[in-house]
């Protein structure tokens, strides 16, 4: 599948080096006939070629490197800021040992009146965050709380590491997962802003224990929380090692945004069912989702100031969903790298990422957008903009609740001898706690080109240290929604 995959990508990279040339010679183009609109921004047509270096920093993930290439065509430029045309490669890794090989296109012109967006990745994560099921119902311990685990006359032993340079991998696993999206959007009869959505998606994932060898933290001899789970049968056998999931996708949609990348007015909502029939692994795991999605942007100082905000649902109503599918929020579109929830840069910023999954979850983010100054540099449309923000989510349906109170106690009839700090028979599994609001706060700092390519940096904190303690800094790119 590797192989088959940088095949497609080295074909698209080329395709894109040809489109290049006409690219310039659009530019040079431009540049002798400079179009101005009523705002003062500079007209761009046609083709807009960037090929540009991937730097960024994610607290999760680390520090990221590698290279992407955006392609816009614009037409005629009758429709700009908007384009008829997006296409993105990126190859990038992060220091923490994660992967990304992804290309989307995002077509607007290429079917009357529709839509047609396309997406294929393949993506690695060695130290994929797993913090267990149910939110606060998950009892979480800072690097101090940590088990090894060794052998000690014949018997299993865990045991509390109280080093503080110790480096733990408890709340860590593996996690390699292929994604091939592609979703079509198009206009009802009636309603100006009415649309009707179909997609297709297919996910292959392959999970399991935290797969470093690092002879300095020991990180063979510690337990993990996804190996207790799967001792005590939270996660069961067959969907341990990970599996198939095949989407079929129908959708309702109402968007009235004056722009996609950075929307000053208007609304966006879409309601979305997902059926996920079992018919590749055959493990019984057929299941049906409901996902919705409500985006509101309300101008306060003309296009200068805007009041941001999102609300997005998702719950099961029918069948069983693995565990391994719950990390994952079944949108229509997608628009950001990764698509699970809920936690970090792509959802609830600054609390720790995947720390609240369940079967069902809902999740807020509020945030102001000020356009601090706008200038013109090297023939392109500049914005430099701030985003105070607030975010919060929570579990709204649980998963395999009951199984989880009662977990820890097979674990204990599992192993013979048990040496646990702090507190005897401290319950690692069950906190005993319900399930709340997790929130957090922070700002961002947006670098805005031509209203389509978004170069942010974001920071913030977790409210409740349960969620996760430190600042967490993000940079990247494009607003979160």
């Amino acid at each position: 599948m590797k192989k088959r995959l940088l095949s497609l990508l080295s074909i698209l990279m080329i395709t894109f080096a040809l489109q290049a040339q006409d690219s310039i010679q659009n530019a040079d183009k431009n540049k002798k006939e400079k179009i101005y609109n009523e705002k003062g921004e500079l007209i761009k047509k046609g083709w807009n070629f960037g090929p540009l270096p991937v730097v960024g920093f994610n607290s999760d993930l680390g520090f990221q490197y590698g290279a992407c290439v955006d392609i816009f065509n614009f037409g005629d430029g009758s429709r700009y800021p908007k384009f008829d045309y997006k296409m993105n490669l990126e190859v990038s890794a992060y220091t923490k040992g994660s992967l990304n090989l992804r290309f989307y296109g995002d077509y607007y012109n290429l079917l009357p009146n529709s839509r047609l967006f396309v997406d294929a990745g393949y993506f690695t994560d060695k130290r994929f965050e797993f913090y267990g099921f149910n939110g606060f119902a998950s009892p979480y311990y800072n690097n101090l709380y940590v088990l090894n685990q060794s052998m000690a006359d014949g018997q299993q032993v865990l045991s509390e590491n109280f080093d503080r340079n110790f480096n733990s991998v408890f709340y860590r696993m593996d996690r390699k997962q292929f994604r091939f999206n592609s979703s079509l959007r198009s206009k009802f009869g009636f309603g100006e802003h009415l649309y009707y959505g179909v997609g297709l998606s297919y996910f292959n994932y392959n999970m399991g224990r935290i797969n470093i060898h690092n002879e300095e933290y020991l990180y063979d001899e510690q337990m993990t929380l996804y190996e207790l789970y799967r001792e005590s049968g939270l996660i069961r056998e067959n969907e341990a090692d990970g599996g198939n999931v095949t989407q079929l996708k129908l959708a309702f949609i109402y968007d009235s945004k004056n722009h996609d990348s950075d929307p000053t007015k208007g609304a966006y909502f879409e309601a979305t069912v997902t059926a996920a029939p079992d018919f590749i692994d055959r493990e019984g795991y057929s299941h049906a989702t409901f996902n919705a999605v409500w985006q509101q942007y309300i101008p306060i100082v003309k296009e200068n100031l805007t009041f941001a905000y999102r609300v997005v649902t998702q719950n099961v109503i029918a069948g069983e969903i693995p565990y391994y599918a719950m990390f994952n929020s079944n949108m229509l579109f997608y628009k950001k790298m990764s698509t699970d929830a809920i936690g970090g840069a792509n959802s609830v910023r600054g609390i720790n990422r995947n720390r609240v999954i369940g079967a069902g979850y809902a999740w807020l983010n509020a945030e102001l957008r000020w356009k601090v100054t706008h200038f013109q540099f090297i023939n392109q449309n500049w914005n430099i903009a701030l985003n105070p923000f607030f975010d919060a989510g929570m579990v709204t349906q649980s998963y395999r609740l009951e199984e989880q109170e009662s977990a820890w106690g097979k674990i204990q009839e599992e192993y013979d001898y048990w040496e646990i700090h702090p507190g005897e028979g401290e319950n690692l599994i069950y906190s005993g706690e319900k399930e709340g609001l997790h929130t957090s706060a922070g700002c961002g700092l947006k670098l805005i080109m031509n209203k389509n390519f978004i170069i942010s940096a974001e920071a913030a904190k977790a409210l409740d240290k349960r969620d996760g303690e430190g600042l967490r800094v993000y940079i990247g790119f494009n607003y979160l929604f």
